[in-house]
């Protein structure tokens, strides 16, 4: 079985470099549940799901969905996952709209030491186990790991910005 700990389906580009990652890991994670979207290949998924306009279904496993009450009082949800598919380990990356390698904390790719990625969905609806919702940019069957209200008054920042040329100070 692919563990995705050494290559995904784009392998790895001239200039990329890969971390010896641990033996063992630090700590333990429980997938809470699975994202559904219509995405069965990397190549398919919007690089972000502001790109996306599909309907998409996150499927709360039975234990944990007592956890969902009054979720329904948010317009959006930010959705942490696991990109159980991406390669694992890279800390310098080239991508493909870059004219350079980049370092991985600089960039959203899921290729990453700990491949966890975040969305901030717009939550349509509820129905039991599972929510309807439009903004995720992942593969179909992705682990989730954890649903959390988002707060335009605390989450937001507008006078954020990322310098994509990647100038170094």
């Amino acid at each position: 079985m692919d563990t995705g700990l050494d290559a995904d389906e784009f392998g790895t580009r001239p200039g990329e470099e890969r971390a010896a990652l641990p033996a063992t890991f630090d700590a333990g994670l429980h997938f809470i549940g699975r994202l559904r979207t219509p995405w069965q290949a990397r190549s398919d998924c919007p690089k972000n799901g502001l790109q996306a306009d599909a309907i998409c279904t996150v499927e709360v496993d039975p234990a944990y969905a007592p956890g969902l009450r009054n979720v329904t009082g948010c317009t959006h949800l930010i959705l942490l996952y696991w990109m159980d598919r991406a390669t694992r380990g890279l800390v310098i990356q080239r991508p493909r709209h870059a004219d350079g390698p980049r370092g991985t904390f600089s960039l959203r790719s899921p290729a990453r030491p700990n491949p966890i990625a975040l969305s901030v969905v717009e939550l349509l609806g509820r129905d039991g186990d599972t929510l309807r919702v439009r903004g995720l940019d992942c593969l179909d069957g992705t682990p989730l790991l954890d649903i959390k209200p988002y707060y335009a008054s605390t989450d937001a920042r507008p006078d954020a910005r990322v310098d994509r040329a990647g100038a170094e100070p």
